[in-house]
């Protein structure tokens, strides 16, 4: 299914996420993020590569056995562990951290093919990850009133000085609002009334 094809929000936004992450990510596009869902991803993956530089460093020698044509094969198997639960009988509780992983792997993974010699395989990537979120995910996030839960834990926030700063002018505004009605107000009671 291409994203073209299907009506369903939570499906194109997935596969819209999974293209432009993964272009993103290896320099393909340098156009704004083109949902806040993606504009929320590239800020989370950016994040987590701030954060966490030295867990990302690992992911050449996971990736050493990757080849153009078993990447993409690779990468679901990868996440269908992840996604196993530990016991056969539970079932895996999925997360926005979970869901954030996927594209994170996947855009590791897409960079690893780049800077090996293997573009090929990143439009088949950008596909393959739209499509095993759509499987694999689409569903509890539809259950979970759309995508709308994970812009709201990853979107770029402001930061907290911008939002001392603005509440600050608020109140001198406020003040110099005031001030200057009191002083029209003053002055109006002093001039002399003339009938």
């Amino acid at each position: 299914m291409t994203t073209e094809q299907s009506d369903d929000h939570v499906v194109k936004e997935a596969y819209v996420m999974s293209q432009d992450y993964i272009r993103y990510v290896t320099g393909r596009t340098s156009k704004p993020a083109p949902s806040t869902a993606a504009a929320a991803l590239r800020h989370a993956g950016h994040d987590l590569l701030e954060k966490y530089p030295i867990f990302f460093k690992r992911w050449p020698r996971v990736f050493r056995e990757v080849y153009p044509d078993s990447a993409c094969d690779y990468l679901c198997k990868m996440l269908d562990e992840h996604f196993q639960p530990e016991k056969p009988w539970q079932k895996k509780e999925l997360t926005w951290s979970g869901i954030l992983s996927i594209y994170v792997l996947a855009g590791q993974l897409a960079i690893y093919c780049q800077k090996n010699g293997m573009d090929s395989v990143l439009q088949e990537l950008e596909f393959r990850v739209g499509e095993y979120v759509e499987r694999k995910v689409c569903p509890h996030i539809r259950e979970n009133g759309g995508w709308s839960g994970f812009i709201e834990r990853y979107a770029k926030k402001e930061e907290p000085e911008h939002t001392m700063i603005r509440a600050c002018c608020g109140v001198l505004l406020l003040l110099g609002t005031m001030s200057l009605l009191y002083y029209i107000y003053r002055r109006r009671l002093c001039w002399p009334q003339t009938f």
